[in-house]
């Protein structure tokens, strides 16, 4: 694994050189592994991670009224 941008820039070359669709395969790996959940199919599991996220801030004593239902 490259530890410096030059590095990665190298290592990209050499996969390119090895396999011109090396990186299309291993996105195309990826692709096939999601599963499509979260809040891609759950909105009310969205609504409910925004609304605590917003009472999380900093200005939770704003706040503090919503918070206690």
């Amino acid at each position: 694994m490259a530890g410096t941008r030059e590095g990665g820039k190298k290592a990209a070359q050499k996969n390119k050189q090895r396999d011109p669709d090396f990186y299309a395969k291993i996105g195309a790996i990826g692709g096939r592994n999601g599963h499509g959940g979260g809040f891609a199919v759950n909105r009310e599991l969205a609504r409910e991670a925004g609304r605590k996220g917003g009472l999380n801030r900093r200005g939770w004593r704003k706040n503090k009224e919503a918070k206690d239902e």
